[in-house]
């Protein structure tokens, strides 16, 4: 095997593991860091939602790279092995770039369409818990920020009035 061989096929390598390694940060990072119930730092979330903002078109990048570099790597590798290995690379890269179409905060956080409700008495809140309260005419609700933590978005029904609460 020529030294010009054992090169492209240490380029290929590299190649397919970089983009494997962007594929994966690219869908892992955001979910880490927007989680329910997990504090934010205000440097690490914006490093997420860039993320965000171009994880679709670096991940069809990345997907594209290693496929050309798994065939690269295939005309230089005749290890049957090895050629699995890189196969397999270059697939979990390509379902993580399908991956990163799905939007997970929308299969996470889904409307409360049916909130339940309890006399002040009957509610297992602790006494520094935060609500969000709504009075409309002579009704009134509160809603504790746990809750909508999780939901983002209650709708319900005030008094004959559709309302929605989040924040």
């Amino acid at each position: 095997m020529t030294s010009e061989m054992q090169r492209t096929r240490l380029i290929s390598v590299t190649v397919l593991l970089t983009c494997l390694a962007l594929s994966l940060t690219s869908v892992v990072y955001p979910i880490y860091v927007i989680r329910p119930f997990r504090a934010q730092g205000a440097r690490e979330l914006a490093i997420a939602l860039a993320v965000l903002r171009f994880r679709n078109a670096a991940v069809l990048i990345s997907g594209a790279a290693a496929l050309a570099a798994l065939v690269i790597y295939w005309r230089t590798q005749p290890g049957k092995w090895r050629r699995i290995f890189a196969t397999a690379g270059a697939a979990f890269v390509c379902v993580l770039a399908a991956l990163a179409r799905v939007n997970i905060y929308e299969l996470m956080f889904h409307p409360d369409d049916r909130p339940s409700f309890a006399a002040v008495s009957r509610t297992k809140l602790d006494k520094d818990e935060k609500v969000i309260a709504i009075k409309i005419g002579g009704a009134a609700r509160a809603y504790p920020i746990r809750n909508i933590s999780y939901h983002h978005v209650i709708n319900d029904v005030l008094d004959k009035v559709a309302i929605i609460a989040t924040y």
